[in-house]
């Protein structure tokens, strides 16, 4: 396994023909419209793992953006809805066409209510992730050995989650329902930058 470092964009031929992609992202903090989009991580299932240090001036990552609207190629992230709203707030794309874990797991693992993605790789893969680097300077102008690892942990498994994740809703006959929230994920994210983050728009009142 290899994480290669980027300052700034993707380059134009990494993870060319992949079909999935999974995606996360590191911020400085987890409040829309205040704390700022650092880190990109993505892997294409084959082991390896690529991080963009994004240039805050500016966000101009025109390889990055290019994969994120790409119809072609399925971004994979648990708990997609924040990162999508990062990169529509920071990045002006919308992603899609998206698979979120986390959706899944709360669709098709009904027996628990443990949807983070320590538990479900735990139960479903066998793998203890570290969170130890979870909380950390992601800003900082170089980042530390911890935090490349940590950030690629995080995507690295994810191929494989999806895999166990939808033979399960497959099995449940979920998988119809779970594609229609994939589907809608990115205009919820959407919602959630133009200011409807704690609002339940379904809601009677």
């Amino acid at each position: 396994m290899t994480t290669y470092v980027h300052e700034g964009d993707l380059p134009a031929d990494a993870l060319a023909g992949a079909s999935f992609v999974a995606i996360d992202s590191e911020t400085m903090g987890l409040r829309l419209g205040r704390d700022p989009l650092c880190v990109v991580q993505l892997s294409d299932g084959g082991g390896d793992a690529h991080l963009v240090k994004l240039d805050r001036t500016t966000y101009d990552a025109p390889n990055l953006k290019r994969l994120l609207t790409d119809p072609s190629v399925t971004k994979i992230f648990h708990f997609g809805r924040f990162d999508i709203a990062m990169f529509w707030l920071h990045l002006g794309v919308v992603t899609q066409p998206v698979y979120c874990t986390k959706i899944a797991s709360k669709i098709a693992r009904t027996y628990t209510d443990r949807h983070g993605l320590k538990d479900i790789v735990k139960e479903l893969l066998g793998v203890d992730l570290s969170k130890a680097q979870q909380s950390s300077d992601w800003g900082a102008a170089q980042l530390s050995d911890d935090q490349i690892a940590y950030a690629a942990s995080d995507v690295l498994h994810l191929h494989a989650l999806r895999e166990r994740l939808q033979e399960m809703l497959v099995r449940e006959r979920r998988d119809a329902l779970a594609k229609a929230c994939f589907d809608f994920l990115p205009h919820r994210a959407v919602l959630d930058v133009a200011g409807w983050e704690d609002v339940d728009i379904f809601a009677h009142s």
